[in-house]
């Protein structure tokens, strides 16, 4: 790793961070503590970077803090409603009724994600939100390239599934 220092490295990557554990924990609280911890513990183990992608390696130690802080619960509340906090920037390009229509769908995209098991959301949100490559996201969970395009695939049926689900409960009467 360069000679560069931790606030160089790893800081630029704290709000992707903290989305990813937004994803993880569905709770703004626990993102929070969850990242706080997960930046402790990249600054203890700073040294140990080899790699030349700094932001993959923090979402690695993002995710580990996330499933050592679920293990000593011993239980996720995966009821816990996800509040939204990560709020998406409306395109000023569009008219109103335009931005209310991109406002409804991310609503029904966010919403069908948190209806996926943690396997399968992560590798969407690592891939499709993050833009980490393949071989990123099998880093960062620890897995090999040919479980994450597997995963992937299955979460992406799986989505369409639920958004198509969704889109013909809105067309009842």
């Amino acid at each position: 790793m360069s000679a560069r220092p931790f606030e160089q490295t790893v800081l630029p990557h704290l709000d992707a961070a903290y989305n990813y554990a937004q994803w993880l924990t569905k709770n703004d609280a626990d993102a929070e503590d969850v990242v706080h911890d997960a930046c402790v513990r990249a600054m203890r183990f700073f040294t140990s970077l080899r790699e030349d992608n700094p932001r993959a390696w923090l979402f690695a130690i993002v995710r580990n803090t996330w499933y050592s802080r679920v293990t000593r619960r011993a239980a996720v509340s995966e009821a816990a409603a996800f509040d939204g906090a990560v709020t998406e920037l409306a395109d000023e390009a569009l008219d109103p009724e335009e931005r209310l229509l991109q406002r409804h769908t991310v609503v029904r995209v966010r919403t069908a994600l948190e209806q996926l098991p943690v396997d399968f959301r992560e590798v969407l949100v690592l891939r499709e939100l993050e833009g980490l490559s393949y071989k990123e996201v099998a880093s960062v969970i620890g897995v090999p390239i040919g479980t994450v395009m597997s995963r992937l695939a299955r979460a992406r049926e799986r989505l369409t599934a639920i958004l198509r689900l969704s889109a013909s409960m809105e067309t009842l009467p």
